[in-house]
């Protein structure tokens, strides 16, 4: 079972701040402690050398020689030696004789010092003198207690001050961790207030935001913010764009519904009163009028129909469509339709065919409610201009224009000028299937209208 890991940020920077002092202090002990036993152990080793050479102490007491309490001198001829160890006491040094068992033990000592432990004295460092006298070689030692004592207390100082150090660090840590951190604990503040929010219904406006002072882009936690901002503000638009969305549906449907209820409405009398006469002449023209109202009720189906399936993102044809001469034959089946208007045709200059790729049928349909609207809602003598461009084409027309409260809503399905829905007028869709089709041909549609100027002009991509 390892050891619990920290969950929260706060607690992981602190642990792995005093992890790190941690670390620090013991390789800076360690380093420490290392280098002053060696300096202390080279100290030794120098008064032992003396010692050797008849140095501090000489065959006396030890003198100020470091670590010199305890000193032991012997001097060998061959295999036979005899020395002393020289001991403190409460009334001054006390010399006593060395045992064959520590002798044998210095027997072992070379040139340079080393560390011997010997019988009942302990550790030593013992070196042999480098110049026999007289056939004699004096061997001399001190005991390392002092250098052991001194090590010791330094590493216990070191363990004091390293402990000190982590609880310090801990409480340092902490609260300045908690500091750096306090900007992202207002984040989060903000993103839970705005997770408490209603957001499945209605007209949502996300009002929460992260503090300016909070969103520096030079500071990881301004940058948390400023991307959280960022994020809110996406997710109102979209609340936004949503909201609008549902209120065009509800709107689409009840418009739908109500321009189907007037043909259903009418379809139901005409059968009734046919029903109860039953004479030829009424149920002739009952028929009649049923016919007419079920071909009004087909063709808003079928722009139904067709606005969805854009919606829905199905592709339209892509074929290659001689624009120039789609818009001859839509001006001339306007001149039919409609003589008591003037209808002209402006190509470009050059006199070359413009082309364009895409769904023959569906630009057809443009171009021909285009005419339409111009045709109904303009009066006789009204002139009516469609001009070729190499990226699309104008209608242009010098009637009454449309209402200014209505250029901006144009284009929105259901859209009609009167508001009493009179049949007559259509039932709003022509202009709102011209956008849908040029958008999904990756065009666009522009409308310009004041009294005698109105303009709608539609870009294509265009391929000579």
């Amino acid at each position: 079972m390892g050891l619990p890991v920290p969950r929260s940020l706060t607690s992981r920077l602190v642990v792995t701040a005093v992890a790190l002092v941690a670390v620090v202090s013991l390789l800076v002990g360690t380093v420490t402690t290392l280098g002053m036993r060696a300096w202390l152990t080279h100290r030794l080793d120098s008064d032992v050398v003396a010692l050797t050479r008849g140095g501090p102490g000489g065959g006396g007491p030890p003198g100020d020689a470091f670590g010199a309490d305890g000193r032991v001198r012997a001097v060998f001829a061959g295999e036979v030696g005899q020395g002393d160890v020289v001991t403190s006491t409460s009334t001054g040094f006390q010399q006593t004789r060395l045992d064959a068992d520590v002798l044998a033990a210095l027997a072992e000592a070379g040139d340079e010092p080393i560390t011997l432990e010997l019988p009942g004295l302990g550790d030593y460092r013992v070196a042999r003198g480098r110049e026999p006298r007289d056939g004699l070689t004096m061997v001399a030692g001190l005991p390392t207690d002092d250098v052991d004592e001194a090590t010791m207390s330094l590493i216990r100082l070191e363990i004091v001050l390293t402990l000190l150090g982590i609880v310090v660090a801990a409480f340092a840590g902490t609260a300045v961790v908690r500091r750096q951190l306090r900007p992202l604990t207002e984040v989060a503040a903000t993103a839970h207030a705005v997770a408490e929010l209603p957001l499945d219904e209605g007209d949502i406006g996300v009002t929460e935001r992260v503090p300016d002072h909070l969103t520096d882009p030079r500071t990881e936690a301004g940058q948390v913010g400023l991307a959280l901002n960022q994020l809110l503000e996406h997710v109102e638009s979209s609340l936004s764009a949503r909201h609008r969305s549902e209120q065009q549906v509800r709107q689409f449907v009840a418009d739908a519904s109500h321009e189907l209820r007037t043909p259903l409405t009418t379809i139901a009398g005409y059968t009734e009163l046919a029903r109860r006469r039953g004479d030829p002449d009424t149920s002739a023209v009952a028929l009649a009028k049923v016919e007419e109202e079920a071909g009004r009720m087909t063709a808003l189906v079928e722009d139904l129909l067709l606005l969805a399936r854009i919606d829905a993102g199905r592709p339209l044809a892509a074929e290659p469509v001689d624009l120039t001469r789609l818009l001859l034959e839509a001006v001339d089946d306007a001149r039919v339709v409609a003589p008591e208007h003037r209808w002209r045709l402006v190509l470009p200059d050059d006199g070359e065919p413009v082309e364009t790729t895409g769904d023959e049928q569906r630009l057809h349909q443009v171009v021909t409610n285009l005419l339409t609207n111009a045709r109904k809602h303009t009066p006789a003598g009204t002139t009516v201009t469609v001009a070729v461009r190499p990226d699309g084409f104008d209608v242009h027309d010098d009637g009454p224009g449309f209402p200014p409260d209505l250029v901006d809503t144009a284009f929105e399905r259901f859209t009609r000028g009167d508001a009493s829905r009179h049949r007559s007028d259509g039932v709003g869709l022509g202009l709102a299937l011209v956008q849908a089709i040029i958008s999904a041909h990756g065009g666009s549609v522009a409308l310009r209208s004041v009294p005698g100027d109105t303009r709608i002009s539609v870009t294509l991509t265009a391929h000579p």
